[in-house]
């Protein structure tokens, strides 16, 4: 009889579980439901309120966006030439905290007389070109240590400083427009008088050109010999396919690495003249953009600030009001 009676009492417990599972189920749904009403019933009842405070909060925010007046930017590119990324920098910051401490003492210093400090800021990032990773800009930093070793030829140095010099994001935030591409002119005026990337300029450029005149002196003595060489080979009648000179004293010059060398010298003239176009200032500029307004993101609108805070602050007093009554019945 014990047998018989284990599975009937097992199925009993099987269909008690299966009841109460069901039935917490149904409490579940019956208070998300519940959740669901009072929601609608709270909407319900102060729909008029709600809409009250988004056309309020939509009007007051409109009324300020047509006062208060549009933000302009001046962008402006730039390369710094001869180590002067630190002195860029620098610059700015300082420009930046006297903008912050109103200093006019300093801005007339550099030729600026008239300033609005209303909404003037100037910040600066590094431009990071497309396709440019982070394991590029750490290689390019370990080849930039053997900038002033003997181990680099200058043309290949002049790549290296080339690829690992970025450029910067100079950009100029302002109200009024005159006088703030006024004030950006300035500024980039002042950048370029540094006395020492001055000098450093001046002696690079001197560098340059006699560098450029020596390799035209020594090109038209490569020009010379080859002229030489071609009116003798010219002259004689049986020539055999030997690619050396015979010189006076029976020394012999290899006529391809004359040609070789006149090329090469070719191409540092034209290196030259290129750095001589692209090196005329400490801090290169290579684009001086034209004013125009900051774009701002959605939210960041007051039109669509000032509803969201009136709501904020309605449901804030409904919650608290509804806790203190709760509180009361505890």
């Amino acid at each position: 009889m014990a047998n018989n009676s284990s599975p009937s009492t097992q199925n009993n417990s099987d269909e008690i579980d299966l009841g109460q599972l069901f039935k917490l189920i149904g409490i579940g749904f019956s208070a998300i439901f519940q959740f669901i009403l009072r929601v609608f019933v709270y909407f319900k009842k102060n729909i008029f309120i709600l809409i009250g405070l988004i056309i309020i909060g939509l009007a007051i925010g409109f009324g300020l966006s047509k006062i208060t007046s549009k933000k302009l930017k001046t962008e402006v590119i730039v390369k710094p030439q001869f180590e002067s990324k630190n002195y860029l920098y620098d610059a700015i910051d300082q420009i930046q905290a006297n903008i912050e401490s109103k200093d006019t003492l300093f801005f007339k210093s550099i030729g600026i007389t008239q300033i609005d400090f209303n909404g003037l800021e100037v910040v600066i990032n590094r431009v990071v070109e497309e396709g440019t990773t982070e394991t590029d800009t750490k290689y390019l930093e370990l080849l930039q240590s053997f900038e002033n070793t003997d181990a680099i030829a200058d043309i290949v140095r002049a790549e290296l400083q080339n690829k690992s010099s970025f450029n910067h994001r100079i950009t100029f935030f302002y109200k009024n427009q005159k006088s703030g591409q006024d004030f950006a002119e300035k500024v980039m005026q002042y950048l370029n008088t540094n006395e020492y990337f001055s000098e450093v300029l001046n002696i690079y450029l001197e560098n340059a050109l006699e560098r450029i005149e020596r390799d035209k002196q020594l090109l038209d003595q490569v020009d010379l010999i080859i002229t030489n060489y071609s009116n003798k080979i010219g002259s004689q009648e049986n020539v055999s396919g030997n690619d050396k000179i015979i010189l006076d004293n029976k020394e012999t010059i290899n006529i391809t690495g004359l040609f070789s060398l006149k090329n090469d010298l070719i191409k540092d003239i034209e290196s030259k003249k290129l750095e001589l176009l692209k090196n005329t200032q400490a801090i290169q500029i290579i684009n001086f953009g034209q004013p125009q307004q900051v774009k701002k993101s959605f939210f960041s609108k007051k039109i669509v600030l000032f509803p969201f805070i009136f709501l904020a602050l309605f449901f804030s007093s409904t919650l608290l009001k509804y806790l203190n009554k709760r509180s009361k019945d505890i």
